[in-house]
């Protein structure tokens, strides 16, 4: 028979945490409206096909839908459609043999389009809107949260600024 200890009370724990956590914040829900159509995704398929990777947008739903519910009050939804993304840079074109390289400048900053509705825990709209978030700066700050090598850390940066202002300035 084994002796190890049953402790019933830490999972207890724990999913109370989880609950009381998710409870404390809104939800958020981000879509793409074509994202074929997006301003990245035509300048990547004409002047980098063999780089045309779509996971970026995976990443960044998943950033926006975590870092915005922390901004949201307790029943609060937010519900965002993003309509065009140019990540800050752009591509070069190929000469010869050589592969595209983005080039990331000052007159290349990100830019996202997008609509959003707030809703409180009732439903009813507090706030709804289009956005074009745009950093003209964006090579001037400092990293601030995201990590200097990470491929969407001006992006994400953007979508803070945004954030930050609280869900009665969206």
């Amino acid at each position: 028979m084994s002796k190890l200890p049953f402790r019933p009370t830490s999972g207890l724990v724990l999913a109370f945490v989880v609950t009381t956590a998710a409870a404390a914040t809104g939800t958020v829900t981000v879509r793409y409206d074509h994202p074929e159509n997006f301003t990245e995704t035509k300048e990547v398929r004409a002047f980098a096909p063999m780089r045309a990777d779509s996971a970026y947008l995976d990443t960044l739903k998943r950033y926006i839908e975590t870092k915005a519910a922390t901004e949201l009050g307790q029943g609060q939804t937010l519900d965002i459609v993003v309509t065009d993304i140019d990540r800050a840079g752009s591509y070069a074109p190929s000469v010869g043999s050589l592969q595209p390289v983005r080039v990331v400048k000052d007159v290349y900053p990100p830019r996202i389009t997008l609509h959003f509705r707030l809703l409180d825990s009732e439903g009813q709209v507090v706030r709804e809107g289009d956005r074009t978030l745009t950093d003209l700066g964006f090579m001037y700050d400092s990293p601030g949260g995201s990590s200097s090598t990470d491929p969407l850390r001006y992006e994400k940066r953007t979508i803070d600024r945004w954030l930050a202002r609280g869900p009665a300035k969206l």
